[in-house]
């Protein structure tokens, strides 16, 4: 290369890095913008599965109580199912094929209600996110049948004692 070649060459090179920052932040905008949708639906990921969890935690807990202040296991087992039901349907809860399992240790006073619920939580909708479609959640909560209650509620009501 001959001087003068060399010399507009530099003149070239130095044009170009004294105003070479121009666009540059369009283009850090769009390499990054992807990354943050992606962040972005990772959050909503990340809420939608806690909060399922602790709607299902009081559901766990609802029927729990319920389970506990039945007078017989086929009440116990109905309304342990029903106050579940009812609990996951006022939350909201999306929950495919909810699995409802009572332990209820004889309904005995002084023993304890043991329920488990099981549910599956859809997430085919955050696809961006290469997640599987669904998400099986589990809770358990146990509750104590009081110690000072009668096994069976009185078949006649007692007459009052009137003056």
């Amino acid at each position: 290369m001959t001087m003068p070649t060399l010399t507009r060459l530099a003149a070239a090179m130095r044009t170009v890095a004294a105003g070479g920052d121009r666009g540059s932040a369009t283009v850090q905008v769009t390499l990054l913008a992807p990354l943050l949708v992606l962040v972005l639906l990772f959050v909503v990921l990340c809420q939608r599965l806690g909060v399922a969890q602790l709607d299902l935690d009081t559901a766990a807990h609802t029927a729990a109580r319920a389970a506990s202040l039945a007078r017989t296991l086929p009440a116990a087992h109905t309304g342990a199912r029903s106050a579940a039901l009812g609990s996951l349907a006022a939350h909201r809860l999306t929950c495919h094929h909810p699995t409802i399992h009572a332990d209820l240790d004889g309904l005995e006073p002084g023993g304890t209600v043991t329920v488990t619920i099981g549910c599956t939580v859809g997430l085919s909708d955050l696809t961006l996110l290469a997640i599987p479609g669904h998400r099986r959640l589990q809770s358990t909560a146990v509750s104590p049948i009081d110690t000072w209650r009668s096994d069976a509620l009185p078949a006649t009501p007692v007459p009052a004692k009137g003056p």
